[in-house]
């Protein structure tokens, strides 16, 4: 078999979780197909302290070159400017001393970088656009376009989102949603196309639960068994709509009074109580933990409902939460809220939870009511309507076949 050489540019950390559950795995069974990856990504000090030492061990093992650079932080702004030329300049190195038949770009940042490449060289440019990027920092208030300058760099990135629509070899929507949102843009190329890929999960690590596994991760948390469990999974933060997830869990106590709410993230879990205490809720009522990724389908499978409400603006039509394929292929039924990628439609195409279209009293309650259908789904039955979207042998395939087109 030819090996077919690609630069992977990523302004996100193959330390970060992200990095672990939506980069390696799939450059990992790429490999195997005589793809060979040089990686350029920018780590943050922390966890790239904490993870290299794996994580180098891991790549070696999959004949995968790793370039990290510094992430930059100071000053807010002109920080990413900063890594954005810091990355042009090391791709450019890495181009003229490996040749590579393709960049992989992982958003727009690395989208500029991977452009740049395809002008100079003439190397295939495939855009994995995962996102609207440009229109997510704008619904999510970094990029506040009542300010003159916010107003020219969001200005700025939607007219290279067209440029790199035009020009890329291949392109990749995170959802179906998200696909014909972009086949009305005037920069869409019909010639090239929209391959859709979601953000899948690897099956093996998320194993589906069983009455025994649920007990022993509840008896290790120290939840009775009689106890219902609704737990929430990932970090908490610009697009997660904590407060609303915390007023539906009050709700849910009148009816099941010994209800827990189980936080496994990252995320400070001062400020997960502080918020619940505003809404009147007792800090005994909450069990939040962090673990590393290994670790976390194990004590997932306390759960009993898992939910997740993402703020339902314009640029999440594009978005695949990572957390829906993981908590499905576990068995998981799920409460979520429409207008976010493909959520809904896959979520009751495959009856496996309850999607609400409001966060209304009125809404958590129609969603309360099915808690006891949800608890009678069967978690194989669930499980296998995932494997149809998520599983990560399906992703690596499609990528596998995004490549061969172009290369």
């Amino acid at each position: 078999m030819e090996e077919r050489k690609v630069l992977y540019l990523t302004y996100d950390g193959i330390s970060d979780p992200l990095g672990q559950s939506q980069i390696l795995p799939y450059l990992a069974g790429l490999s195997r197909f005589g793809y060979r990856f040089t990686i350029l990504s920018f780590e943050k000090k922390d966890r790239y302290e904490k993870q290299q030492a794996y994580l180098r061990e891991f790549m070696k093992a999959e004949k995968i070159e790793w370039v990290p650079l510094s992430f930059s932080t100071r000053p807010p702004l002109l920080a990413k400017f900063y890594d954005a030329m810091r990355m042009r300049k090391k791709a450019i190195a890495l181009q003229q001393q490996h040749k590579f038949d393709m960049v992989h770009c992982r958003s727009y940042i690395a989208a500029d970088v991977g452009l740049a490449l395809k002008k100079k060289f003439g190397i295939k440019f495939f855009f994995d656009m995962r996102g609207f990027w440009a229109d997510e920092k704008k619904d999510g208030g970094s990029w506040n376009t009542d300010k003159l300058v916010f107003r020219k760099i969001y200005t700025y990135y939607k007219r290279k989102e067209a440029e790199y629509l035009q020009n890329a070899d291949a392109v990749i929507s995170l959802t179906e949603a998200g696909k014909k949102e972009i086949m009305r843009w005037d920069a869409y190329n019909a010639k090239t196309g929209i391959q859709v890929i979601p953000c899948c999960a690897d099956m093996n690590l998320f194993s589906l639960t069983d009455e025994n596994q649920k007990k022993e991760a509840k008896d290790k948390l120290g939840i009775s068994g009689d106890q219902l469990v609704l737990s929430y999974l990932g970090s908490i933060g610009t697009w997660y709509m904590l407060d609303e997830m915390l007023l539906f869990f009050r709700q849910l106590k009148v009816k099941y009074q010994n209800a827990k709410f189980m936080f496994i993230t990252h995320s400070p879990a001062d400020h997960i109580f502080s918020a619940a205490e505003g809404h009147g809720l007792k800090k005994e009522d909450f069990i939040i933990k962090e673990f590393a990724r290994k670790e976390v389908p194990f004590f997932m499978k306390a759960s009993d409902i898992n939910i997740s409400f993402i703020k339902p603006v314009y640029s999440k039509i594009s978005s695949s939460p990572t957390k829906l394929g993981e908590v499905l292929s576990m068995g998981i039924p799920v409460i979520c809220n429409s207008g976010v990628g493909d959520v809904k439609e896959i979520v009751e195409t495959s009856d496996s939870g309850v999607v609400i279209n409001g966060f209304t009293e009125y809404d958590f309650e129609q969603a309360i009511a099915k808690i006891p259908h949800l608890l009678s789904l069967q978690p194989s039955a669930i499980r296998m309507a995932a494997a149809d979207i998520f599983n990560l042998d399906r992703g690596i395939e499609l990528y596998k076949k995004a490549y061969q087109q172009i290369l």
